[in-house]
């Protein structure tokens, strides 16, 4: 059964095309959460995806074999014109560890790349994730103007410098929309002036509200989309699984290699016992509104303004779950006041990513020098 005709519509940016408010992201089909999916398996969540009307799908060249799952996605079913897809450039993988490349010839190189996995001539939004360390950028389709993320930024590279190459593909059409991911507000102000700036991707969830804040490296960073017209998409809005019942009840949240407990800081040590027993708290609101606790989570961000929230699963059931967020729950102001109030009152143990890689957002990109 299809519930199409309830799909809830934002605008993506002051600019943008209308897209669902709910996507999905895919980085856990094929990383970080387990082995990657087979096809089968793959396909399974993707054509319910599809058959529910979640048509904003988010992906990065990170996330290894994400995009050419994709790919034989849209070659087995024609669908790619019905699909808005995100991807994102930036991180790099060298012998030492993980890296950065922001600069243009990355970014070129890297969705050349992407291109090629998609089986695709365009995307629709095209993103560089923003750290101060080499970054590259990942499109993002929508199969009407392409859109690429700038997934982290690097040291050396102007902010500038990479969305110049990003407008150069554009003027190309070969992307449709630009975004940026994890980069400080100042950094933001200076790409808008480059060219618009559709999407801004950043860590974002009931509780995890550090954007919303005026102290720190994410300081202002909402207000600041709000006044230039940058839409919010919320990256992993359940917390890698904190904000998840099967989290509460301590049961294995993803497949074999599953990462999350080996180099997540929230996922080690007492981290989990802690986090689970707030989450047990958040969990009565969701019985007292006759939801899922995921539900809960996904509806609280749907309420605020110009948010979108991508999240992913590797279960048709949890994708199904999700979805009724966007479709059956809705939140009054009152609700939204008393569980942010909740929210507000409690502090979940452990950093979202490694120390090492947290360090690398939020950060200015470096200076354009005359």
């Amino acid at each position: 059964m299809s519930s199409k005709a309830n799909i809830p519509l934002r605008q993506l940016g002051k600019d943008g095309p209308m897209v669902p408010a709910m996507g999905f992201g895919a980085m856990g089909l094929t990383f970080h959460y387990g082995n990657p999916l087979p096809d089968e398996d793959i396909f399974a969540i993707l054509d319910r995806a599809y058959e529910l009307g979640c048509t904003f799908w988010d992906t990065a060249d990170f996330y290894l074999l994400s995009e050419a799952a994709i790919g034989r996605w849209f070659k087995r079913t024609g669908k790619r014109d019905d699909i808005f897809l995100a991807t994102k450039f930036g991180f790099t993988f060298q012998e030492n560890g993980l890296g950065r490349d922001s600069s243009p010839e990355h970014c070129r190189e890297a969705f050349e790349k992407s291109l090629k996995a998609l089986g695709a001539e365009t995307i629709d939004l095209c993103r560089s994730n923003s750290s101060p360390s080499p970054r590259s950028e990942r499109r993002v389709e929508e199969f009407m103007m392409p859109a690429d993320y700038v997934h982290i930024l690097d040291d050396v590279t102007p902010i500038e410098k990479t969305m110049e190459a990003l407008v150069e593909l554009q003027k190309q059409g070969k992307i449709k929309h630009i975004g940026l991911s994890n980069v400080s507000a100042r950094c933001l102000r200076r790409a808008v002036a480059i060219a618009p700036v559709a999407a801004m991707q950043a860590e974002y969830r009931l509780l995890s509200r550090e954007i919303e804040g005026t102290t720190g490296p994410e300081r202002n960073l909402v207000s600041t989309c709000h006044e230039l017209g940058v839409a919010i998409v919320a990256a992993t809005p359940l917390g890698r699984g904190i904000l998840t019942s099967t989290h509460v009840e301590g049961k294995p949240l993803g497949g074999e290699n599953d990462q999350r407990s080996v180099m997540m800081p929230r996922f080690l040590g007492d981290n989990p016992k802690h986090n689970a027993d707030i989450v047990k708290q958040l969990a009565v609101f969701a019985e007292r509104k006759g939801c899922s606790l995921t539900q809960l989570a996904l509806a609280w961000l749907l309420k605020q303004k110009d948010v979108f929230v991508i999240p992913g699963t590797r279960r048709v059931k949890y994708l199904e779950d999700n979805w009724k967020s966007a479709t059956n729950v809705s939140l009054t102001d009152g609700e939204e006041a008393e569980i942010r109030a909740f929210a507000e009152s409690v502090k979940i143990a452990g950093d979202p990513v490694p120390e090492g890689v947290a360090s690398w957002y939020y950060l200015d990109s470096a200076e354009l020098q005359d």
